[in-house]
């Protein structure tokens, strides 16, 4: 449906003088260097012909005030009018082999003519897809495939391989229809749709294979030159017949050597006298084709005459001799030919003669019988055969000799290589590797979107006709020992193809020979461009020096890498040998551009839109199905040698090379994919057996925004071991309209600490008002779908105890309470920087579970692992419950040892018996000083001065308790046992020879200075001692009588008479336990704890820290484990 624009003008206030002046003004002194556009995420984009602003654009289509209400958004919008602009005035770069051509200014400004492209589709598509697809392999070795595969088997390797092309060039006009292809061609085109990866590895082995290319095009001029042109030339000269083929390598590695560094040299120089050749050797292709189906034809009105000389039924090898006989008679007189002296090594008659050729006659046949000769029917099925094979015309009858040992040195045709069909298709698949050209030059064509598709593919349909037609000709007109006769010994060391060729096979000889010499310099010109295109897109580091070159943009380095690269192919020296080392770099590069249209079809990306509309992804398939057959058929361990490249190059870039954003069809492959799992597992609730920890990591971040605790995140790769979901996040307080480039900031910072401790994962920093919510919304929306956490892991808020308000411990126990609602499990790592990094390794010892109630098994999981890690590999795991009075510890035991080995896990089991027995003084001492702790806290609101008074009525009310005591109960000093408060230190030590006293320090100094330290200092601690006299009366006390409870000692004691009951229980637990954790595992290298719930009644919020804290008491690593209210583990497979 067309569309009408309307250009409405308007009017801009009298100001469009000026406007207009500075615009020109600013155009004329623009600058010529790149800039780089920037999206509003300060990513780099893509570069675009049309929003590509610079900044002297800025402001010539926004001055006025007509769209003053569009100005905010003036860098990242171009106005309509900009737009049409630029779509009006849009040229692409000439590229190619086009040389740009230079000058410098006045002032010394280099600038760059460009010619506009004028190329249609015949001269810049078809007659380059023509030149590259006919070639070496049609006059060198078509003949002897035909031969040694019979018609029927070469036509079915040409139609496999013709197939293939045509379904590549199918798929290539779709990706090259959907948008402008730049420079680097089929390289280009698959690394933006299959992404830098993909291309960095398809496009160096295209490069590979393009170099090689230049290898065979180059042995195939040598070839010809030293086979047919001048013989005698020959460097090496081989003194004995079975050094020939030796002798022959080496002539072709030494004028294979001269001749690439002379084309390099050409190359060198300049390119533009490459293009000036171009038209001979297109000349010379076209003459060569027209000079074969013209000798077709006039053998039906006449036959060439080439005979071949048949022993039996071997070939013979003529040039060394004229007459196919064994004797002449000349005027009655009998005489030997060259022959008899050939095989006799006498002239004379009665010489002892080679056994076979006295038993067989000698025959001589038209090597060139013609199409109507029926010699088609011989001809349609192969003889394949181990090297050194004599060729053989299988229809003669001939008498085998007893001894063949010495055939070697006669003058028969050999086979130089083994033969059979794969290896055929290998060679052959060379002459069809031609259909880039056209996309390889997309710059310079008029209408490259229209001339691509249409060359391309009337080019591979008009090559294919031509082959296939070749295939049939050649097995129509030519004898079967002529075609299998590869150096065409067999008939004068003329080539096979140029004796079916009319006016003379020089026509073939001269035009194969530029040819091959027109390719080669091709193959030498295209090889450094794509290197330098790959180079400059910098995805492989160590390439980027070949992305230099000469000042015209000439790729130097990259011309002299090919050239090394070349020279492995040369030095070679086989045709047959490189032919399938190139064919396997080319058909995965076709594969490669098979499957880019077939995943862009299926996706159905927005921008996938290309004008070339006879394509399906069913034949994108089917052409990649093909390559990957035809690779392996060819050569299997060639083919996996190329893979193996492939994924090298493949993975190396995935590690080392630069990151880029192409918006590549793997990409939105892996987002298809993501998005149908995702789908998957929201239909499906997990299996117990599925299984595994889905962690939300709590980060802490400091005042310069980087990662508080760095161990938290080592410790989280060692329990996921790069396995389930990870999402790191933090929270920052305030809105985001004002920290979204702090938030930004610090997401880098959380990334690149990810990155140093080898975290895979996701990472995310939100803002909100308050960390509460902040934490609480990441708890609840973090994950998407089925991929949500299961789990969350932070750090124990070690100073929580110092901090100037309570946010932290009462966030931490809110964080508490919300993973506990949303059923998730909660791991609390204390002294996090203490835990090991990916770095060490843990020698002997042990990971401690103590397991007091069932949480899912999560505790008996974790420890599992963990010693997947490299870091806990060596630790051993052991396993401690708590066994009441009324249990059997013994039962209990093999139970757990039972339990243990269906869960099939390895782990010491030991059950640990805990009495119930009275509840200490200590514990008494301990409760009294937390819930005057909790009386301290509700009175942090007052000034510094009421602050003091409080605290110092507070130890006052203390100090007169302490002295009403007779006795006192100390059934466990730990030293130091001490109990920190924001500013108050309380530490119990024993003096020979002080009373009972309590001794307050308070400097105003010190106390104003509380908020800048964490620990309490001495200038103001208050100390409570106790006598020795009294420790050892109470001890004796306890002793003499242990039946006296603890409600004796509250009428003693009447501030414990006030104490909350639930909060003594509570401490008396937390006091044992920690008495029996510690002296089972205070060596052990962690330690695994059931959390505890926090208080139902919030009012008791700081009793629950306080609890914890003597929990986990003397103990290094500790981690709390609170279950997420279902089954993680299970004995069931």
């Amino acid at each position: 449906m067309p569309t009408n624009f309307t250009v409405v003008p308007v009017e801009d206030g009298g100001s469009g003088k000026s406007t207009l002046e500075r615009v020109f003004r600013e155009e004329d002194e623009e600058d010529i260097s790149p800039r780089r556009p920037y999206s509003g995420d300060n990513t780099p984009r893509e570069s675009s012909p049309f929003i590509n602003n610079t900044d002297h654009d800025r402001g010539n289509y926004y001055d006025g005030k007509n769209m003053a209400l569009f100005e905010e958004e003036i860098e990242s919008n171009p106005m309509v009018s900009s737009l049409l602009n630029k779509l009006a005035n849009y040229t692409n770069l000439t590229q190619g082999v086009t040389e740009h051509e230079e000058y410098e200014n006045e002032e010394g400004v280099t600038k760059i003519r460009v010619k506009s492209p004028q190329m249609g589709t015949f001269i810049g598509v078809y007659l380059p897809c023509m030149q590259n697809l006919l070639g070496v392999i049609l006059f060198l070795r078509l003949t002897w495939i035909v031969g040694t595969a019979g018609i029927m088997e070469s036509f079915a390797i040409v139609v496999m391989c013709c197939t293939c092309t045509m379904l590549t060039a199918i798929s290539m006009s779709a990706i090259a229809t959907n948008g402008v292809v730049p420079a680097g061609g089929s390289y280009y085109m698959i690394s933006r749709s299959l992404g830098p990866e993909f291309g960095g590895a398809v496009g160096l082995c295209f490069y590979l294979g393009t170099t090689f290319a230049g290898s065979m095009y180059i042995l195939g001029t040598i070839e010809i030159l030293l086979t047919y042109i001048v013989p005698n030339n020959a460097v090496f000269v081989a003194e004995k017949k079975e050094d020939e083929t030796e002798a022959m390598l080496n002539n072709m590695r030494v004028y294979g050597t001269c001749c690439l560094a002379l084309m390099a040299l050409v190359v060198f120089v300049g390119v533009r006298y490459v293009n000036k050749l171009a038209l001979v050797f297109l000349t010379c292709v076209v003459l060569s084709i027209m000079a074969i189906y013209a000798g077709v034809i006039k053998t039906v009105i006449e036959r060439p005459d080439f005979p071949i000389c048949l022993l039996g039924n071997r070939s013979l090898q003529n040039h060394n001799f004229e007459k196919c006989l064994k004797t002449e008679v000349i005027k009655n007189v009998t005489y030997t030919t060259k022959l008899w002296e050939l095989f006799c090594g006498s002239p004379h008659l009665n010489a002892t003669c080679d056994e076979y050729f006295t038993l067989n006659n000698v025959t001589e046949i038209q090597g060139i019988p013609g199409l109507l000769s029926g010699v088609i029917k011989d001809n349609m099925w192969g003889d394949y055969g181990p090297s050194g094979m004599l060729v053989e015309k299988k229809n003669l009858s001939s008498v085998p000799a007893q001894d063949n040992s010495r055939d070697i040195y006669k003058p028969y045709i050999f086979n130089d290589i083994s033969t059979f069909f794969t290896l055929l298709v290998g060679i052959y698949f060379p002459s069809v590797t031609g259909i880039m050209a056209g996309s390889n030059r997309s710059g310079d064509l008029r209408d490259a979107q229209r001339s691509i598709p249409i060359g391309t593919i009337l080019a591979i349909a008009t090559t294919s006709f031509i082959y296939m037609t070749c295939v049939v000709l050649f097995g129509a007109c030519i004898e079967g020992v002529v075609l299998r006769d590869k150096f065409g010994d067999s008939v004068k060391k003329n080539l096979v193809i140029g004796t079916l060729a009319w006016p003379s096979p020089w026509v073939i000889v001269i035009g194969s020979f530029f040819s091959c010499c027109g390719a080669g310099l091709q193959s030498l010109t295209g090889a450094p461009r794509l290197l330098q295109a790959i180079a400059r897109d910098g995805i492989v580091p160590f390439l980027q020096v070949f992305g230099h070159g000469k000042a015209n943009g000439e790729p130097t380095w990259a011309l002299l890498m090919t050239a090394g690269i070349c020279e492995i192919g040369i030095l070679i020296a086989s045709l047959d040998a490189v032919a399938p080392i190139l064919s396997m770099f080319f058909l995965m590069c076709y594969l490669f551009v098979n499957l880019a249209c077939a995943v862009q079809t299926l996706l159905r990306t927005p921008n996938w839109r290309p004008r070339f509309k006879f394509y399906h992804w069913t034949l994108s398939f089917l052409g990649m199905s093909l390559c990957l057959s035809l690779m392996f058929i060819s050569s299997w361990y060639y083919a996996l040698l190329a893979m193996s490249i492939a994924g090298c190059i493949y993975k190396y870039i995935e590690y080392r090379g630069a990151m880029k954003e192409w918006g590549d069809g793997i990409r939105g492959l892996s987002l298809n994919a993501a998005r149908y799992a995702l789908i998957r597992l929201e239909e499906v609730p997990t299996h117990t057996k599925n299984w595994r920890p889905q962690l939300l990591v709590l980060l802490k971040l400091d005042a310069d925004l980087g990662v508080k605790h760095p161990r938290l995140l080592s410790f989280t790769t060692q329990l996921k071991a790069g396995k389930g979901l990870t999402i790191v996040s933090s929270v920052l307080e305030g809105t985001y309209m004002t920290l979204e480039a702090k938030a930004k900031s610090a997401e880098q910072n959380v990334k690149s600490a990810m990155h140093a401790e080898r975290t895979k994962g996701f990472c995310h920093v939100v803002v909100s008002s308050n960390l509460r919510d902040g934490f609480s919304h990441l708890i609840q929306s973090a994950g998407l779908g089925g991929m949500k956490h299961n789990a969350v892991l932070m750090a124990w808020p070690g100073g929580w105890k110092q901090a100037e308000d309570s946010y932290p411990w009462k966030n931490f126990i809110e964080t508490v309470r919300e993973t506990t609602s949303a059923h998730q499990a909660l791991l609390v790592a204390k002294n996090i920087d203490k835990f090991p990094s990916n770095q060490d390794r843990l020698g002997e010892g042990t990971i401690d579970v103590w397991w007091i109630v069932h949480d899912g098994g999560l505790l008996m999981l974790l420890p599992f692992l963990l010693r997947q890690h490299k870091v806990w590999r060596k630790c051993k795991m052991r396993i401690f419950t708590v066994a009441q009075m009324d249990d059997n510890s013994i039962q209990m035991k093999k139970d757990l040892q039972m339990f243990l080995y269906h869960l099939r896990l390895n782990a010491v089991v030991e059950v640990v018996e805990m009495h119930d027995s009275d509840i200490a003084a200590f514990t008494y001492e301990k409760t009294l000083v937390m819930e005057q702790r909790s009386q301290m806290l509700k009175q942090m609101q007052l000034s510094r001065t009421e602050r003091e008074r409080e605290i110092q009525s507070i130890t006052d009310e203390s100090r007169n308790s302490i002295k009403r005591k007779k006795s006192s109960v100390v059934e466990t000093l730990q030293a130091p046992n001490t109990l920190q408060v924001p500013s108050l230190s309380i530490s119990m030590d024993i003096r020979e020879d002080e009373e009972a006293q309590l001794i307050t320090k308070l400097g105003t100094k010190s106390h104003a200075n509380l908020n800048d330290t964490s620990t309490a200092t001495p200038d103001h601690c208050v100390h409570m001692t106790w006598t020795k006299d009294k420790l050892i009366a109470e001890r004796n006390r306890k002793r003499g009588e242990p039946n006296l409870g603890v409600k004796d000692l509250f009428n003693m004691k009447p501030e414990w008479e006030s104490l909350n009951q639930s909060n003594v229980r509570r401490m008396h637990t937390a006091v044992k336990l920690n008495e029996v954790v510690v002296n089972k595992s205070q060596g052990a290298q962690l330690v695994l704890l059931n959390m505890p719930g926090p208080p139902k009644n919030k009012g008791g919020d700081e009793n629950y820290m306080e609890f914890l804290e003597v929990l986990m008491d003397g103990l290094d690593r500790v981690l709390l484990v609170r279950g997420g209210g279902r089954e993680v583990i299970t004995i069931y497979s």
